[in-house]
Parts: structure tokens; C-alpha cells; sequence
């Protein structure tokens, strides 16, 4: 029946289009900010402790991040969170455009970039979803920035969820599950990685790593939303100097 309501907001949409989710609320996430941030895996926090002289954090600082930086648009709370659900667990595919466009406010200007590559859905995974987000996101990109999208690595195993976990679990949950099928088609390449939410940074580490083996001159990762841990004091304590 029309009118629709918004999926959020529960308000009579006004007008008639393939995202059932009113202006107002598309238009509430905002970028995300922090005073302080680790240089590489760009991880918020509350005060400058856990860095480095090189403004690096505890995991960064013994390699443990798999990737040569990361980028988001916002936290993974909110509206955004409830978008990001709509998309992925609803299947509003067209949520795809205007959370693209969130996601192209956050791509690195400064950077310079040889190809997109969406993070891979184990196939049982895609199949049972009937999509891969990552992919939709990666397409909505591409068509702002210009860049060419590869698949260029493959989820070779499925692996169990990672919430709940911690970040150790979610590191050994993950390894090895990411392959490569063709070095040559990387050696060389600056790859920009898309997902949709980065928690801990496990998957796209893993994944990193995968690209980085084949041989990937720089692998960078792009996700619409973070997990905003700053007031995790266990999540925190992962992150610490005092840790080795």
C-alpha cells in the first residue's frame, strides 16, 4: 500500500521511489570524527597513549594490521548502522547508491589507486544473501572515481561469525581464508579494498595479506562504517604499548 513508511524513522514517505527510507534519514549519518587516530589502520582513540612517535597503534607497530591503511565514512551506529542492515540483512539493494555516495566522501584524495576490489563473500554465503554488499558498494564507487573493479581475490573457506569473538579469535578465524587465484594479475597493483563495516580490521587483514603475498605493490581498505571502540576499555587495551 502506499504511502510506504520509512524503515527508520516509521514516518509516511513522501514520495515514491526503490529506497524505502525518508530523505531525513538518509541524510543523518555524518562523517566520522576523533582527536586522535593511529596513522596506518586509522583505529580512534580517546588520548595519544597508545601511538607511537609515528602515530602508529600496538597492532600496527608489530604488523599485525595486514594493510597499509584504512579509511571510513562513519561509526557503525545510528541511522548508518540501521542503513547498512537494511541492505545487507532486508536486501534493499538500491540502499547500494546513496550509501556509495557516503562511502566516495571518505575515499583518499591523496591517494592513488589502480583498481577497486570488493571484499568476497564465501560462495554458500552470496548464495544464501543472493548478493555480495561489498560488490554493490565497490560498483557505486567506481562510478564516482572512474576506477575499474577486480575480483581479484577469493574467500577459499567459510568462517564462523566474527562477533562475539575477540580480536585474537577474530585474527585466527580468518587466516588462511583468503586466496588469490592468479599472482599475476596483482604483482604490482595499488589495490583499494571495499567493505561495508570494519570492527577489529581481522578480514581485511586477512585479506591484505592474501593480495600483499601475490604481490600487491599497496593494499589501502575503504569501508562505509567503523566500530567506534573508544569507550571499549577491553577493545582499548588490545591497542596498548604495554602489550607485545
Amino acid at each position: 500500500m502506499f504511502p510506504q513508511d520509512c524503515r527508520i524513522c516509521k514516518e509516511p514517505l513522501a514520495t515514491v521511489s526503490r529506497v524505502p527510507v525518508c530523505l531525513r534519514c538518509l541524510e543523518q549519518p555524518k562523517p566520522f570524527a576523533a582527536e586522535y587516530f593511529c596513522a596506518e589502520c586509522r583505529t580512534p582513540f580517546l588520548n595519544a597513549s597508545p601511538l607511537d612517535e609515528h602515530g602508529r597503534c600496538g597492532l600496527c607497530r608489530r604488523g599485525l594490521s595486514g594493510f597499509d591503511a584504512a579509511y571510513s565514512f562513519g561509526a557503525y551506529e545510528g541511522a548508518l548502522r540501521e542503513l547498512i542492515h537494511l541492505l545487507k540483512y532486508s536486501r534493499i539493494a538500491p540502499l547500494a547508491a546513496p550509501l556509495g555516495r557516503m562511502m566516495g566522501s571518505a575515499f583518499p584524495r591523496d591517494e592513488r589507486f589502480d583498481a577497486i576490489v570488493p571484499m568476497p563473500l564465501h560462495w554458500l554465503r552470496r548464495w544464501r544473501r543472493g548478493f555480495n554488499q561489498a560488490e554493490l558498494l565497490s560498483r557505486a564507487l567506481a562510478r564516482q572515481t572512474g576506477l575499474p573493479i577486480r575480483r581479484l581475490v577469493r574467500r577459499r573457506r567459510s568462517t564462523a561469525a566474527q562477533a562475539g569473538l575477540t580480536n585474537a579469535g577474530r585474527r585466527a578465524n580468518v587466516t588462511g581464508a583468503f586466496t588469490v587465484p592468479r599472482d599475476d594479475s596483482v604483482k604490482g597493483l595499488r589495490l583499494l579494498l571495499i567493505d561495508d563495516v570494519f570492527t577489529t580490521g581481522a578480514s581485511a587483514g586477512a585479506c591484505a595479506k592474501a593480495l600483499k603475498r601475490a604481490g600487491a605493490a599497496r593494499v589501502a581498505v575503504l569501508t562505509l562504517a567503523r566500530a567506534d571502540r573508544r569507550f571499549a576499555p577491553a577493545a582499548a587495551a588490545d591497542f596498548s604499548p604495554l602489550r607485545s
